[in-house]
């Protein structure tokens, strides 16, 4: 299938539950000289370009021998946690099989309780057994595999502590000893506990998905096809939207989900965007609008024509971008993932520490000594360094994405919280791109200047002439005898009886008048007949947004290459810090370079000739309705059409890193205190496996909160 040279593939590989997991996927795929090998374990995203030398089936042969499971839709797996021989789905279910022998061994354990018969080793051994080989069946399996891919995971610590456990009871009942060795009901609680501590990481760790669930849930739903018969008659089908194709014809009506990204070929309606843009608020949509697939029709009756399926669409972009952005390790996840590859045989040396000093330096006997051994190797947890940083990421891109706000990649992600100062450009960014008439003044008739100014500008697709088109419209028009655009002067005309007529700007009436600060200037047979003036309408959000970022501290900036008067009159209104105006893109380059190096910089902008400075700044933010050069080289993209969304992006930034900082800080503390704690005996193993599993939860609890913690 996938065998081509540099061929980009993704894969969904289940059973990965920590970075361990990840790294030993990642490092298979780069020994078989894949590049650009990306593993992510929430979400079990992999994705690699092929070299030629290995075919697609090969690798997944490959990752399927390391314990893991490489997905395909037609599967119909639920939940297939990696490797085991045995017919169990989740952790859930080995869990509650487990507890039914290890229920009776731990109302033993309570101090007071004394059942006889859970008193006889044999009986303890029955009970055992079951647990032990369902334990190893996972863990063991899990553990073999990595010790023998050369990076060790942390079920080699379950393995081992259980394995201790079980191996140290049966040879004291074989030995004739067994009331001094009966650790039975420790192998028990651990391997369940810990079944059931990954049970609960593996829920939490679900919830960090959820926004980007919901964003793909709609990505199928039912359409209304349009087909002719033989009579040319229309005839209505319904199918579902994974069937259509480019170029089919689909009816949408009042309520109804758009199917596929389309274009309106007849009627309007009031679409609701908020799928895409976090915009609750409906937009109107006309003949020869597009419509995204996934937002919904909420009045009107539309016919459309498919312009894109499957993985061209627009959601389906946003969810691969997210994706990708996901498995991008930002800069400080790299310090873990260097402790998380060391930590494991880190563990079992101490373990080991642990026996030897408790045995030789105490009187407490080998088999204690042996119980806080394995206490170490249960309590410790290296999965919580590899998930702090992802599960915060997850969480923070999944709330990006839901509120229209699309992150390329972690790294941009993490860098915002250094953002001190903004650059703006004008056009099409702080404005609409859209322009109206703010004056006029004529020396002739007002009729007649607003006739000859929309007779002339009718002709011409400039943003100012559509301006004097929109407003000034007339059925009334004068019909020239000839008409033509004339680059860098404006629009010239003459009509039938040989007068000639000029729309223009300063140059065509440079030797009339000495005022420059006009937009179109309007001659007849070389005499002025009036100016016009034009601006371009400022976002209405844009003075609420620099407002906000100069009550956080960061400076505002506004880079244009239109004239000073025009920048220096929007700055004005809006507030801005400082303005660089008439500058050509080299000199934008230079000067996002030159504050750059000054202070971490985000440049916002929106046409091709941002594009290179989008790429230069720290960070790059472009609008959604930008060039597609600019939303190509930003790193970030605003999706709702505008800047609102701009104080959210810097604000989830910076608090997905503290939420980083918070959980790396928790899985370091937890595990500097916890071992030396189970060391010195003042946990029991059973405890400690409880624990383990908790310290999960708790990061991915803390990275949860990023959904609805304030960050603007």
């Amino acid at each position: 299938r996938n065998d081509l040279n540099m061929q980009k593939v993704n894969l969904k590989v289940e059973g990965m539950s920590c970075t361990n997991c990840a790294l030993t996927i990642d490092k298979y795929l780069k020994k078989e000289g894949l590049q650009n090998v990306k593993v992510q374990f929430i979400g079990g995203d992999v994705s690699f370009e092929m070299n030629g030398n290995i075919t697609q089936e090969q690798v997944e042969k490959g990752i399927n021998a390391l314990g893991y499971h490489v997905h395909h839709e037609h599967d119909g797996h639920d939940d297939h946690h990696g490797g085991g021989a045995l017919p169990f789905k989740s952790h859930l279910q080995r869990f509650w099989f487990c507890i039914i022998f290890t229920a009776p061994l731990m109302i033993h354990m309570i101090p007071g309780i004394h059942i006889h018969l859970l008193m006889n080793p044999y009986v303890q051994l029955a009970l055992t057994i079951p647990v032990y080989i369902v334990g190893m069946d996972f863990f063991g399996r899990s553990a073999i595999k990595s010790l023998l891919k050369g990076i060790p995971n942390m079920n080699v610590l379950i393995a081992l502590g259980s394995s201790a456990a079980f191996g140290y009871s049966l040879y004291g009942l074989l030995a004739g000893k067994a009331n001094d060795y009966l650790f039975f009901e420790t192998a028990c609680t651990t391997i369940t506990l810990v079944y059931l501590g990954n049970w609960m990481e593996d829920a939490s760790i679900e919830k960090t998905q959820a926004a980007l669930k919901s964003l793909a849930v709609s990505q199928k739903v039912m359409a209304n096809m349009i087909a002719f018969d033989d009579q040319h008659q229309e005839q209505i089908f319904r199918v579902e939207s994974t069937a259509l194709h480019v170029g089919d014809l689909i009816l949408i009506k009042s309520g109804e989900h758009v199917p596929m990204d389309s274009k309106i070929l007849w009627g309007e309606a009031n679409i609701n965007e908020a799928i895409v843009t976090g915009e609750s608020a409906p937009v109107e949509k006309k003949i020869k609008d597009t419509l995204i697939g996934g937002s919904i029709l909420e009045s009107g009756t539309v016919k459309a024509q498919v312009t894109a399926v499957g993985e061209d669409t627009v959601l389906a972009n946003i969810l691969k971008m997210v994706k990708e952005a996901q498995t991008e390790k930002p800069p400080i996840q790299q310090m873990a993932d260097k402790i998380s590859a060391i930590f494991v045989p880190a563990v079992v040396s101490i373990a080991i520490l642990t026996i030897a000093v408790n045995f030789f330096a105490t009187n407490i006997g080998f088999g204690e000594s042996l119980l806080r051994g394995i206490a170490v190797l249960v309590i410790s947890c290296p999965c919580a360094m590899g998930l702090a940083t992802p599960a915060a990421v997850a969480v923070g891109l999944g709330r990006a994405a839901k509120n229209g706000v699309l992150f390329k990649n972690a790294r941009s992600l993490e860098i915002f919280k250094d953002i001190k100062q903004v650059v703006f450009d004008k056009t099409g960014t702080l404005t609409t791109g859209e322009f109206a008439i703010t004056k006029y003044h004529t020396e002739i008739g007002e009729t007649d200047f607003k006739l000859i100014a929309y007779s002339l500008e009718k002709y011409s697709n400039h943003p100012v002439a559509k301006a004097i088109i929109k407003e000034w419209k007339t059925t009334n028009e004068i019909r020239w005898a000839k008409i033509e655009e004339v680059k860098g002067l404006g629009m010239k005309a003459v009509d039938k009886e040989g007068n000639e007529f000029i729309a223009g700007s300063f140059k065509a009436s440079a030797n009339l008048t000495s005022d420059h600060s006009h937009s179109i200037y309007l001659l007849k047979n070389n005499e002025l007949l009036g100016w016009i003036d034009v601006a371009d309408e400022i976002r209405s959000e844009a003075k609420t947004v620099i407002a906000l970022l100069r009550s956080k501290g960061i400076k505002s900036i506004l880079l244009s290459g239109d004239k000073k008067e025009k920048c220096e009159q929007v700055a004005l209104v809006l507030g801005i810090d400082e303005v660089v105006a008439e500058q050509t893109p080299e000199q934008k380059l230079e000067k996002i370079a030159a504050y750059n190096a000054i202070a971490p910089t985000a440049m916002v902008g929106d046409g091709i000739n941002d594009a290179p400075a989008l790429a230069k700044a720290t960070v790059g933010i472009s609008l959604s309705d930008a060039s597609h050069v600019a939303m190509q080289t930003a790193q970030v993209v605003l999706m709702n059409h505008g800047l609102k969304n701009l104080p959210l992006s810097l604000g989830l930034g910076k608090h997905t890193y503290l939420t980083i900082k918070g959980n790396l800080y928790w899985a370091f503390a937890y595990n500097i205190v916890a071992i030396p704690v189970a060391a010195l005996g003042f946990l029991s193993p059973t405890f400690g496996a409880l624990v383990m599993g908790l310290s999960d939860v708790v990061l991915a609890i803390n990275s949860i909160r990023l959904s609805w913690k304030k960050v603007v």
